[in-house]
């Protein structure tokens, strides 16, 4: 059976996550889409069909938590199924996971983070 792959939309600024995460994505299969921002996310969220969000919380111009209210918004408004979005973020602090959730992402991984247990946490929520 011929199957679609997986297309993950990562949302990140900083050049060296976005290679080490791409390549992560392509090895385990999954077509990647980069946004440098909240603001290039939320176009092609707009414009383009995705399976999952890998959302990078602190970003210049609209942060992750902006970015994810909005696109929450948006597909509120659209009336469009739930995208899985997943908080990435370096800051592992008492109560960021809470943020992230209140914000409307569905989870949460702090970087660095392990290649299986990233893996793992993308399965869940792709379903595989």
């Amino acid at each position: 059976m011929n199957r679609r792959r997986p297309h993950i939309l990562l949302v990140e600024d900083y050049h060296a996550n976005i290679l080490v995460a791409t390549a992560m994505l392509e090895g385990f299969g999954y077509d990647c889409s980069v946004a440098k921002d909240g603001r290039e996310a939320l176009d092609l969220v707009k414009n383009q069909s995705f399976d999952l969000v890998l959302m990078d919380v602190q970003m210049p111009d609209m942060d992750g938590f902006e970015a994810t209210r909005v696109i929450r918004q948006w597909h509120k408004e659209q009336g469009t199924p739930h995208l899985p979005i997943i908080a990435m973020t370096a800051h592992a602090l008492v109560g960021d996971r809470e943020r992230c959730l209140e914000a409307g992402m569905d989870d949460y991984i702090a970087k660095p983070f392990e290649p299986d247990d990233f893996k793992s946490k993308l399965e869940r929520y792709l379903g595989e």
